[in-house]
């Protein structure tokens, strides 16, 4: 085993032989959309991130599903699943079947295995001090699903949000690997301030996000001035609370933003200063928008490794 569970890495990597390991992952979850189809696709992109997140190649899927005998049509199961395939087709990836059980509450989501160079493992703990930190796309899909919930979310964020999700971490991966990275992360439950911590701790560094650089999500501000926020966002503070130095001059509805859970969210990607700009560069020309540098590493003050949040 060459990655497991110890330092929160987005998948486990397993040593087939000397040039070629197994990079595995499961994840599922309720539907954070109206629309069975795309629920079904950002569930399978929101697995296949994680092991493109790790630097492997996605190549065959397992999908897990709760679905109620009653009440609800199986039109909407059907819609869902091939949500997902239509996601899996078009990465290459071979859906080898899954397991279904009877749940009150929808679940869908994919257990994913991928194959791997054992010598070009992305870890979340390879950041360095003096690495830049990237972010590959822009922050709020809690707030905006929760906005759904209440009707309260205009379209423009809908569409801007349901785009984020939908857009796939391949490519993401795949230059971050080209434009050598030391170190990298999947943005999802933790929020960025959560997986950030996982980062600063899994590498010993002191990681300092620079909130006013974060890419938001259009109306993510105003949402949350709207309380719109997650019971997530509360715990993902607590999270990270004995760890991480909130300085003046920070936003408290922008705090909010950044500890807000994610859903297919972006790579957190930590390299030298230098190869970060031309890895910005390169993921704009492929449709990441809205990539930028956010951070840097020091070396740490405290064993453990902590995040700062300046303005």
């Amino acid at each position: 085993m060459l990655v497991g569970f110890e330092t929160a890495d987005d998948a486990g990597v397993y040593l087939v032989r000397d040039d070629l390991a197994l990079v595995q992952t499961v994840d599922f979850f309720t539907p954070i959309v109206d629309n069975p189809f795309i629920y079904g696709q950002i569930a399978a992109l929101n697995s296949l991130n994680d092991v493109w997140a790790m630097g492997g190649e996605a190549i065959t899927a397992l999908s897990v599903a709760a679905f109620p005998r009653k009440d609800v049509p199986y039109e909407i199961l059907e819609e869902i699943f091939a949500g997902g395939l239509d996601i899996l087709v078009s990465n290459d990836v071979a859906l080898l079947g899954g397991h279904t059980v009877d749940d009150p509450e929808i679940k869908f989501g994919y257990a994913v295995t991928g194959t791997i160079d054992p010598n070009r493992i992305l870890r979340n703990g390879g950041a360095r001090p003096g690495d830049a930190v990237v972010l590959t796309k822009p922050i709020g899909t809690g707030i905006v699903s929760t906005a759904i919930k209440f009707a309260r979310a205009p379209q423009d964020a809908v569409d801007a949000s349901l785009s984020t999700m939908l857009q796939s971490g391949r490519r993401a991966g795949e230059l971050a690997l080209t434009h050598g990275a030391t170190g990298a992360t999947d943005v999802t439950g933790f929020g960025l301030a959560g997986h950030a911590f996982e980062m600063a701790v899994a590498s010993g560094v002191r990681l300092e996000i620079a909130a006013s650089s974060v890419p938001l999500l259009p109306y993510a501000l105003e949402l949350v001035r709207q309380k719109n926020v997650t019971r997530g966002n509360v715990t993902n503070r607590e999270y990270v609370q004995d760890h991480c130095e909130i300085l003046d001059g920070v936003d408290d509805d922008l705090q909010k933003v950044l500890f807000d859970p994610q859903t297919a969210g972006g790579l957190l990607v930590a390299m030298r200063p230098d190869d970060a700009s031309a890895y910005v560069e390169a993921l704009r020309a492929e449709g990441y928008i809205a990539a930028a540098v956010i951070g840097s590493c020091a070396q740490a003050e405290e064993e453990q490794g902590s995040i700062v949040i300046a303005p």
